[in-house]
């Protein structure tokens, strides 16, 4: 549509003037500097200069030949370690994976690189995704920074990902969010992220850590480049049996001028429940909404605590079902944190497990029902704003399970019932920290998010640059 600020404006490589060889050039002196820096970034953990520069030079020949493979030609993408990409360590957050390079590439690394994308290399995480945070204390991650205030957390599982974008490394990240490690990151460091429908995007090459919650989705600068690349990644794949029935992705009404005719939902005691400070900037981006026509409905979000158990019950259960062999094996390589969480995890039974399942069927039956008169429900992203970084943090960790609750509160409802949720950010809190909003969907219709997203953008009257910020196209 006209409405996109395609990516491959911002590196005018039509022009010629910029060509994806210099800024691959420029990326790479960056990745060099940024982990030299006090404290370091560590936004990405692995990373190859040849690489890089293979695919930024065969990107830069096709736009010589004017021959461009699409919209992401010549970008450069980060993943998260928990995808298999070649030829780095697939070792997902963890001391003790990923002993040999990768051979093989998971889907979305392979859709990317046929898509002329230039892979940067693997993102940072919490260990195994067993976090909110995004501390990881071991050898080869290190805790990542968040670019607004290097002394606060990223948030997680997806860390790195969000801090490379926030950061300026990348325009695009890659990430899976099993109970908001897309959306907590992308919100903490001021970026946009994109959980899609359960299946949406495939997981084939991800390591399976909890198969029932889990969604792949973007990180980006900006609800455009959410949209393209959620448009590139999006279909059924052979290899992964939970999308393969899925609606065709469409977003032909994402740049309609105003939002007349849709009816946002908001359940506003739920709503509510965070901080003032984020209260008060999210309140006004849903009057923003309002002012393109909209209107706001209040919902009644049913069994919301009953909600975050069961999706607890089934994540924890799931990760410590698959993990079982790595708990026994690699208990003392593991993080503190994860043994502990782990351990958690094996107190549920099967009853246990099966009682959530069944709150499941009843949770996605009310959302069916509440989707019937609205078309979305807002809600604020995270309740807080990044917590701080201690000193003890960068050697034992970090567990502080409240907090863990809190981060999740308006996130476990999109993981347990698979609907879509978009975050973007609004404004900022009196510390300078990101505070995002989020709207969520029903199953498939992620068009009417970026509609959506693309009027919140344009609520935040200013946008602050990080304290960590790096012009890798200048």
């Amino acid at each position: 549509g006209s409405c996109y600020k395609v990516l491959t404006s911002m590196l005018s490589c039509r022009s010629g003037r910029l060509t994806p060889s210099q800024v691959a050039k420029n990326i790479i002196a960056t990745l060099e500097d940024c982990d030299k820096s006090t404290p370091p970034l560590r936004a990405i953990v692995q990373w190859d200069q040849e690489q890089i520069m293979l695919m930024a030079e065969a990107s830069t020949a096709r736009y010589r030949n004017k021959c461009t493979l699409s919209y992401l030609d010549g970008i450069p993408v980060c993943l998260k370690e928990e995808f298999k990409v070649v030829p780095y360590h697939h070792r997902v957050g963890t001391a003790y994976l990923g002993t040999k390079p990768e051979m093989e590439d998971a889907t979305v690394a392979k859709k990317l690189r046929e898509a002329g994308a230039i892979i940067i290399g693997v993102s940072n995480m919490h260990e195994l995704g067993t976090g909110t945070t995004g501390c990881n204390p071991n050898r080869y991650h290190m805790i990542p920074r968040n670019p607004y205030k290097p002394n606060h957390y990223t948030g997680g599982s997806s860390s790195g990902s969000a801090a490379a974008v926030a950061a300026g490394l990348c325009p695009v990240a890659i990430g899976t969010d099993g109970g908001g490690s897309v959306r907590i990151p992308a919100s903490f460091c001021g970026v946009v992220g994109l959980k899609g429908t359960f299946g949406r995007i495939s997981g084939h090459g991800c390591l399976p850590l909890s198969y029932s919650t889990v969604s792949v989705g973007p990180i980006c600068t900006s609800v455009a480049d959410a949209a393209i690349v959620y448009s590139v990644l999006a279909e059924p794949d052979p290899l992964y049996p939970y999308g393969l029935k899925q609606p065709k992705a469409n977003l032909s009404d994402m740049c309609a001028l105003d939002l007349k005719g849709l009816k946002l939902g908001v359940d506003w005691k739920y709503f509510k429940a965070c901080d003032a400070e984020v209260l008060s900037i999210c309140e006004k981006a849903v009057e923003h909404l309002q002012s393109f026509g909209a209107s706001v409905v209040e919902v009644s979000l049913p069994e919301m605590e009953e909600v975050r158990i069961a999706h607890a019950i089934c994540i924890l259960s799931e990760m410590r079902d698959f993990l079982q062999p790595d708990f026994n094996k690699h208990f003392h390589e593991m993080n503190l944190e994860t043994r502990a969480t782990l351990a958690l995890a094996s107190q549920f039974t099967a009853l246990d497990y099966i009682t959530a399942n069944r709150q499941r069927t009843r949770s996605m039956m009310f959302l069916r029902e509440i989707f019937t008169t609205v078309n979305c429900i807002l809600t604020p992203a995270v309740p807080c704003t990044a917590p701080r970084i201690y000193e003890s943090d960068l050697v034992t960790g970090s567990s502080d399970l409240s907090f863990t609750v809190c981060s999740m509160r308006f996130m476990q409802l999109g993981n347990f019932t698979g609907i879509p949720g978009l975050v973007v950010p609004i404004g900022y809190s009196a510390a300078g920290l990101p505070v995002s909003f989020q709207v969520m969907a029903k199953w498939w219709d992620e068009a009417v998010l970026l509609r959506i997203g693309l009027k919140l953008e344009q609520f935040r009257y200013q946008t602050k640059k990080p304290s960590i910020y790096y012009d890798t196209l200048a």
